[in-house]
């Protein structure tokens, strides 16, 4: 990922040098377990413990050698391993006992994918307070709702906030399960028999690295886990985007209920100097397209040759720090959106009484049919007195106040109940008990 979309912790997880560092730690825990079973003789034991604590003690191998010898072997796990020889001397003979390459990338990887995890899942943590907080600030914010772009009926503004809120807790879930199902290595050789380091050793060396064993491996891990994450990553990204969405489309000009912070000497347009446009949540919204997109490679992923072919490596070298990277830097940035965030409430209040009182059609509708009218006849003369309210060229009054000189409405519902209903504290009389149940 480009540095323009990479924070800082989470790119660190990603560079070759903290990737060779996971490499070694899964080698160091095997070679612990051999030594613990008389496999590696203690006289040879020792000092090579100490070089390779050593070793992991400076952040692992140079890259830089490793990459001089995958330019002569072709194979990066071999060239890695003869990097760790240069600075462990004959005692390296023990390193990578056993193994095969996969036993060693694809555990390694699970134990990057559980780092990079935790900064995502402390992402997740952040925004989930920022959305309770502004859930409870426009709690009682009366706004127009809208649906397929048109008014509808009057909702709380804080109920926008809220309906995130629970989608991230949800997303949180999501998140923690996929997380959990890659919490496994493997270590169980070329085809995934354990031909050379039986199921019980190998479940003993994962859980040194607090993961647990595959049940069933071949040569690498089964991809529908990696998979999950993915998608789950895609998830993630529509959620973003539809909070994304909805700013977008509060910021426009027609709308302005709401706005990105637009901080002191900051340009909207090199041409324009009066624009300020939505672009974080903009950026945000192109990035869950790459998530999406990603999520669909790691499915192709699952599928492969026999016991393994390469076909998903390529894939998973870009894709997985890519998502990682990208749900990471989307994540903050939708925060610090929220943050910032300016909301118009005079603008929504404008909107909303510009709306009219056509906005509670509904309740005359329902009122009427329980006071004996069919629902045909109920909704036939509602509408007619929403359209002449609607149609400027022969409107006639206030909505409620042609209903109220409406004869077949009028005798159904009295003026009283037609006034009442047309009312926000009865659109809205069940706002409180969502919240209750929603924040519990």
């Amino acid at each position: 990922m480009i540095a323009r979309y990479s924070r800082p912790q989470m790119a660190e997880i990603w560079t070759d040098k903290h990737r060779y560092l996971a490499w070694l730690q899964v080698e160091y825990a095997v070679c612990e377990e051999l030594a613990a079973r008389g496999r590696i003789p203690r006289k040879e034991w020792v000092p090579l413990k100490k070089k390779l604590q050593k070793l992991l003690a400076e952040g692992g191998v140079d890259p830089k050698r490793v990459d001089a010898h995958e330019a002569v072997t072709r194979h990066d796990v071999i060239a890695f391993t003869a990097a760790v020889a240069e600075k462990v001397g004959p005692e390296a003979r023990f390193v990578h006992f056993g193994l095969t390459s996969s036993d060693v990338v694809d555990t390694a990887l699970s134990l990057l994918i559980q780092e990079s995890g935790l900064i995502l899942l402390r992402d997740v943590t952040q925004l989930l307070k920022t959305l309770r907080r502004l859930a409870g600030k426009y709690r009682s914010t009366p706004t127009i709702g809208r649906s397929h772009g048109m008014f509808a009926e009057p909702t709380s503004f804080g109920l926008k906030f809220l309906g995130w809120y629970c989608e991230w807790q949800r997303n949180q879930m999501r998140l923690s399960r996929a997380l959990e199902g890659l919490r496994v290595g493997k270590l169980s050789g070329a085809v995934g028999v354990n031909t050379h380091l039986e199921p019980e050793f190998e479940k003993k060396v994962l859980a040194r690295l607090e993961l647990k064993r595959e049940e069933v491996s071949t040569q690498v891990l089964p991809r529908d886990r990696h998979a999950e994450l993915m998608s789950v990553f895609a998830v993630c990204g529509s959620s973003l985007e539809r909070m994304a969405l909805e700013l977008r489309h509060l910021q426009r000009s027609e709308v302005g209920e709401a706005r990105e912070g637009f901080q002191k000497g900051q340009k909207g347009s090199s041409a324009m100097p009066h624009k300020r446009n939505p672009i974080s949540s903009e950026n945000i919204t192109g990035c869950a397209r790459l998530l999406r997109a990603y999520a669909q490679a790691a499915l192709e992923n699952i599928p492969l040759w026999h016991e393994r072919d390469i076909s998903h490596s390529s894939v998973e070298r870009v894709s997985l720090p890519d998502s990682t990277l990208l749900l990471d830097y989307s994540l903050v940035r939708m925060t610090t959106v929220l943050d910032q965030l300016v909301v118009d409430k005079a603008r929504i209040k404008l909107n909303l009484e510009k709306a009219g009182s056509i906005v509670f059609s509904g309740h005359y509708l329902l009122a009427l049919v329980e006071a004996g009218a069919t629902r045909e006849e109920a909704y036939q003369w509602v509408q007619e007195c929403a359209l002449r309210t609607l149609d400027s060229s022969e409107s006639r009054g206030d909505f409620v106040q042609l209903l109220c000189e409406h004869p077949e409405v009028l005798r159904r519902l009295g003026e009283k109940t037609i006034r009442a209903l047309g009312s926000l504290k009865h659109q809205l009389r069940n706002v409180d008990e969502i919240y209750r149940q929603a924040m519990k």
